[in-house]
């Protein structure tokens, strides 16, 4: 009886935790994505716009795995709560897509135009904070979700470690652009991250459909 209590506590308690950080996902990309487009808008960077609408695609991701949350609590029943998750990694797997899809199109284009846009300094900063605040997320929402046998958060937490990887890259670019005058450096950045977001969803799809057929 403690036994069966304790395990009861433990879910309920790393359910709210999963929930917490989806909404701390959700909060954060949102206020990423209007300070991206915003300063990106103004100082005609290609880059931060790009991230903003990676910032977009980042809240989609998290508005499915909390989708899943909500309708997949402790007291729903396992084989639920099993197929409530199976869905919710097949979107999460297709917002890869989304990603990949947007990068390749926008960062394309702004090598093609070879625009040269001016520095901006709020762009970097947000970079340096989202390259600080991604990693824990992503790290967190991996543990949670190894915990609670979510594929689905799983997924986002990957999805959570792109975005570190981007601003990463879009640091990087506005970096070089800022000091060397080096324009083209993030977009190539960003094209040579394409196949591994591909990679990605095409992995969650498959598991996902695997564990469909289970």
């Amino acid at each position: 009886m403690a036994d069966r209590l304790h395990n009861a506590d433990n879910t309920a308690r790393l359910h709210r935790t999963a929930l917490r950080l989806e909404w701390a996902t959700t909060g954060w990309n949102v206020v990423e994505a209007v300070v991206a487009v915003a300063s990106g808008a103004v100082a005609g960077s290609a880059a931060l716009i790009a991230f903003g609408a990676d910032s977009l695609i980042e809240v989609s991701s998290a508005l499915v795995v909390l989708w899943r949350l909500m309708r997949a609590g402790p007291e729903v029943p396992l084989d639920e709560q099993l197929e409530i998750d199976r869905r919710a990694h097949l979107l999460v797997g297709v917002t890869f897509f989304l990603l990949a899809a947007y990068i390749l199109v926008d960062a394309g284009s702004s090598l093609a135009a070879q625009g040269e846009p001016e520095v901006s300094m709020v762009g970097i900063g947000l970079a340096v904070a989202s390259l600080i605040a991604m990693p824990i997320l992503a790290t967190l929402k991996q543990r949670t979700g190894r915990a609670m046998g979510s594929r689905a958060l799983e997924a986002d937490a990957i999805e959570t470690w792109l975005c570190a990887y981007l601003s990463g890259t879009l640091l990087i670019g506005l970096g070089l652009n800022a000091w060397l005058g080096w324009w083209w450096a993030d977009p190539a950045a960003a094209l040579a991250m394409v196949p591994f977001v591909v990679w990605q969803g095409w992995e969650a799809v498959q598991e996902a459909r695997m564990e469909d057929d289970d």
